[in-house]
């Protein structure tokens, strides 16, 4: 069995990155980028049209976007009286490079002639699918600087970053059209001209004077008429030119566009594809991340510069189990069978918990020879071996939830819980490559190498960018700590971007340009360098509160440590700065709590049971005993908590794109329960 992977112990001890000048603050450098840092994949190959003109002549005929035909669309009524639609998907249909290069030549000509000029801004409002990438082809074509708004944005802040950019032109979504755009276009009044992804419907009454709205396939063929000029009102970008203005989610107030340019995309993913072993045309990548975020953005465009082909999905309809597959239909994973997949955490930890739950739910023979393999893996693991009898026999079930063909999964967008990121190597047979980025860095900033199976590591920097750290004296982190330099981590290198849209002030804060002209990136992080050159990240400056006794609070780490709880689906910790103790906001995990609530005789809904006096003290016994297990200090516990029967997703505001915790927003939500646990009841 446990055979050794070539060269696989000697890399696990390598030092991944050094300080180049020896000082223990840095700046880190990869070990092959020591001398100069990585700025492009290919020589003469500076802006994002020229890299997909080169994948388009590289792989003329080759898949490059791929979509599943819908068969048909059904209601499916739950036993609540609920009702869910469900859909039966058919094969991928796939567009070639070619296809997808012409079809953005044609679509960057018809805007062109719509009045969409260049280095103006143009805004992108759609879910992930192939029409997206067309549309951003079509404008780094052309030159249109392309503003990224989540499709998940209230719509305030959609008002708001149409309005503060100044567009013109807007490409959207049927649905969103429908669902988000059409309620605030009175708020928009430069708005004149809203291209729609889909094909039907292709009239479209009922809107304010002054707006046309066109299908996207209408504008391909106005651009491809003759008289709208085979490219030459052309104007090629240059490198520094902007090439994105992308709003984050911002976890703080209104969201801040950032500006990256063509040379911090291509600076950014010439660092990402370095580390992604053997990567080549014959890879295919699911697309199912919003590509308003820059890791998926990122990651769809390191495929396209390699000439691989990426097949789109949505998180609703990933796998056979997923929510709007009807039961006995395929899911995407299953149809398109990737090679390499994103993964959010978030999926990450519901396909865990399916998987878990499925084994509790397994006979006794079965549910043990699962935990042996699964730590006799582990073990192995450690040593360096792989196991391909126990992969065969036991994991490949596991490993077919996402097509069975999975390399490399690629994590980011928050921290992997140690539990997830060690269920991912063991189970799924690959490993998992976990990130660590902004998206004012490009979404580049280190990944682990794949064979590092450490957790609660982001790995060294990319051969595109260095990293440095700054003391917090006030947070008690300095580079003279041992046995590990701490600080605040800044990132520098090509890949940092230019600053935020119209916000100067944040820009002086945040940014900083060092005697050589580079600019570096403030990320408010708190990380530690560990001896071979891997950064871990332990904390965040905004997470820290001080209780009334003077002692510092991480929240970040209270709800990391706490998440690890399988009762706990999500959680929030608060504490304000005039209390001695902390309070907790806990999403539960409905199967666990109705388990725990019939052991103990407690009848009801979810809902009652979340309200349940008797139920919030039970869990509470629970979370302190997982926090104890965790070795947290006493004052970082939790002292009193709320159920929250309902999840926490973007729709609610809660929480970002990213799933991470909107603190403000959860605050005011709970204002009422806080005042409550505070105030002794």
């Amino acid at each position: 069995e446990g055979r050794q992977r070539k060269g696989q112990k000697k890399r696990g001890t390598d030092s991944k990155a050094r300080s180049v000048l020896g000082r223990p603050e840095g700046p880190y450098r990869a070990v092959s980028a020591t001398k100069r840092l990585l700025t492009s994949l290919h020589p003469g190959v500076d802006t994002l049209d020229k890299m997909f003109e080169y994948a388009a002549t590289k792989f003329p005929h080759r898949d490059c976007l791929g979509t599943r035909e819908v068969i048909c669309e059904e209601d499916e009524r739950q036993s609540n009286g609920k009702v869910f639609k469900k859909v039966v998907l058919g094969e991928y249909r796939w567009l070639s490079y070619k296809e997808v290069l012409t079809a953005a030549s044609q679509l960057g000509s018809g805007l062109a002639s719509l009045g969409q000029r260049p280095k103006n801004n143009i805004a992108m409002f759609c879910e992930t699918r192939a029409e997206w990438i067309i549309a951003a082809q079509a404008c780094f074509m052309y030159n249109f600087r392309l503003v990224t708004l989540y499709s998940t944005l209230g719509g305030p802040a959609i008002a708001h970053g149409l309005n503060e950019t100044q567009v013109t032109h807007v490409i959207t979504s049927r649905e969103l059209l429908e669902t988000r755009l059409k309620a605030i276009l009175i708020e928009v009044p430069r708005l004149q001209h809203i291209i729609v992804v889909d094909n039907t419907p292709t009239s479209w009454p009922g809107f304010p004077r002054g707006i046309s709205v066109h299908n996207m396939a209408a504008v391909e063929k106005l651009g491809a008429k003759p008289e709208n000029g085979k490219l030459c009102g052309i104007v090629c970008p240059l490198p520094s030119d902007i090439a994105v203005i992308m709003y984050t989610s911002g976890s703080t107030g209104i969201p801040k566009g950032v500006m990256i340019s063509h040379s911090n995309i291509i600076a950014g993913i010439t660092g990402m594809a370095e580390r992604i072993p053997n990567l080549c045309e014959e890879d295919t990548y699911i697309g199912y991340l919003p590509l308003a975020h820059v890791l998926e953005l990122s990651a769809e465009l390191v495929c396209v510069s390699h000439g691989c082909r990426i097949g789109y999905s949505s998180p609703q309809t990933l796998a056979d189990q997923s929510t709007k597959i009807k039961k006995g239909s395929k899911g995407d994973t299953s149809v398109l069978q990737p090679t390499l997949m994103a993964a959010v955490p978030e999926i990450m930890d519901r396909i865990y918990k399916n998987v878990m739950t499925k084994v509790e739910e397994m006979n006794c023979v079965q549910r043990t020879l699962f935990i042996l393999a699964y730590n006799y893996k582990l073990e192995q693991l450690a040593k360096g071996y792989s196991t391909p009898l126990c992969d065969k026999l036991v994991f490949k079930k596991v490993r077919s939830l996402l097509g069975g063909q999975t390399r490399v999964l690629l994590s980011g967008g928050a921290p992997l819980s140690a539990a997830t990121q060690r269920f991912m190597n063991v189970c799924f047979c690959c490993p998992v490559g976990q990130g660590y980025g902004l998206t004012e860095t490009c979404g580049a900033g280190t990944i682990s190498e794949l064979w590092d199976y450490s957790t609660g590591r982001v790995g060294g920097p990319l051969v595109c960018c260095e990293i440095k750290l700054k003391d917090w004296v006030e947070g008690g982190y300095r580079s003279t700590d041992k046995p590990h330099p701490r600080g605040e981590i800044l990132v520098g290198g090509p890949n940092v971007t230019m600053g935020y849209y119209k916000n100067e002030a944040k820009n002086h804060e945040d940014f900083l340009v060092d005697e050589n002209g580079q600019r570096w990136f403030c990320t408010g992080d708190i990380g530690e360098f560990q001896e071979d050159g891997c950064l871990k990240i332990i904390d965040r400056k905004k997470d820290l509160v001080k209780l009334q006794a003077g002692e510092y609070v991480s929240l970040g780490k209270v709800e990391a440590m706490l998440k690890n709880c399988s009762l706990v689906d999500n959680i929030c910790a608060y504490a304000n700065s005039d209390e001695t103790y902390v309070i907790g906001f806990v999403v539960p995990n409905q199967k666990q709590l109705l388990t725990l609530a019939d052991q103990y005789g407690i009848r009801g809904s979810l809902e009652d049971l979340c309200n349940n006096k008797a139920m919030e003290e039970l869990v509470l016994k629970i979370i302190t005993e997982a926090a104890l297990a965790a070795q947290l200090e006493r004052f970082e516990m939790p002292r009193k908590i709320r159920l929250s029967p309902d999840p926490w997703t973007p729709e609610t505001g809660l929480v970002t794109d990213a799933f991470k915790l909107k603190r403000k927003e959860l605050k005011t939500h709970y204002q009422d329960d806080i005042e409550r646990m505070y105030g002794g009841k």
